[in-house]
């Protein structure tokens, strides 16, 4: 028979009820359902078993990942990109210790690919008893780091873009040090994902080094990527670049001291905050950013949809709702950084 996710499935709908209830404390309930017709569907749909394969690795990962992570859900993290070959030698490798242990100092929890170089620099400076670390299997280079060898925290993927997402959706805030090809790809894909806003906004930070490995980079990004009108010039909103770890913690800290978070609701945009922005503000907000809003609608004071009621440890939050065109996330990240100035 034909499956369907609604529910037109007949005795099929009935056993899955059965096995859901037979399994007992099962969360959410019509989630769990649609894996289950899914999984259903691609045994029908499907023969070639390497497909099937990477269906199943790819849940089992993702499902782990989410088991590994619950717990720390209250706590802030940091995820640290940075090459495997950095030597401990190297400015940049103590640049990233002191870094990742002023985190840890204020309460963040630090994220890396668990390997040498930049990523055990992070783990050393903020300790294994706040580090996570998302490796991958590799015939080289990415063997777990003294720090996180036998870490509870330690995750290893067998695919990279499970390791990515990771990587970047249990993040609060994204700092990059000086790598190579797999450091670049880490950057460009966040750089992607918080342009088209397929990641909530956070701080993202390009720590330099010695050699101005950033402001080169920059150079190029000026040069060939806004000068070719490829990108705009509200992207570069989207990151800063610092060798200062003092600069880099407070870029991070700054962007969550009066902003919380955002989720979008029947089309508006709500923005969660840690206190109440007065009439004012909002006013100076709406002069400052009129790109930000669709014609003819305003930013306005909000109090909790009933589709948060699934977030309650977040009620309490005070919220400012708009119309958002979804064309100009570099722009929302500047207006957040605006809203912190209150």
């Amino acid at each position: 028979m034909e499956l369907k996710f609604s529910r037109e499935n007949g005795e099929i709908d009935e056993l899955i009820d059965r096995l859901i209830e037979k399994a007992e404390w099962v969360d959410h309930p019509s989630y769990i359902r649609e894996m289950i017709i899914a999984s259903l569907k691609a045994g029908q749909e499907t023969d070639y078993p390497a497909d099937l394969k990477l269906l199943s690795s790819s849940m089992k990962e993702m499902r782990y990942t989410n088991k590994i992570f619950a717990p720390y859900r209250q706590r802030k993290k940091v995820t640290i990109f940075g090459s495997a070959r950095t030597e401990r030698m190297d400015p940049v490798f103590e640049t990233c210790v002191r870094f990742s242990a002023k985190l840890a100092a204020k309460g963040y929890m630090i994220i890396t690919g668990g390997g040498g170089g930049i990523m055990e620099a992070g783990n050393e400076g903020a300790g294994a008893e706040n580090s996570f670390a998302v490796n991958i299997r590799l015939p080289f280079e990415q063997v777990p780091n003294y720090v996180m060898t036998a870490n509870p925290r330690l995750i290893t993927y067998k695919h990279f873009f499970t390791r990515k997402v990771a990587f970047v959706k249990e993040a609060d805030a994204i700092a990059i040090f000086p790598g190579g090809f797999g450091t670049m790809d880490e950057a460009m894909e966040v750089f992607t994902l918080i342009q088209t806003g397929k990641t909530s906004p956070k701080p993202l930070v390009l720590i330099d080094d010695q050699d101005g490995y950033w402001k080169r980079w920059l150079e190029f990004v000026t040069d060939c990527l806004l000068g070719k009108g490829f990108i705009s010039g509200e992207d570069f909103s989207i990151f800063t670049i610092t060798p200062d770890e003092d600069e880099a913690v407070k870029v991070i800290e700054d962007f969550y001291r009066t902003y919380h978070s955002l989720r979008f609701v029947n089309g508006h945009l709500i923005l969660r905050l840690t206190k109440q922005l007065t009439r004012e503000q909002i006013t100076c907000l709406e002069d400052e950013f009129p790109e930000l809003r669709m014609p003819g609608s305003r930013i306005c004071h909000c109090s909790p949809m009933p589709e948060e009621h699934d977030e309650p440890d977040l009620l309490d939050l005070h919220r400012i709702s708009l119309s958002f065109d979804h064309r100009h996330y570099g722009l929302l990240l500047a207006f957040i950084r605006r809203i912190n100035t209150f």
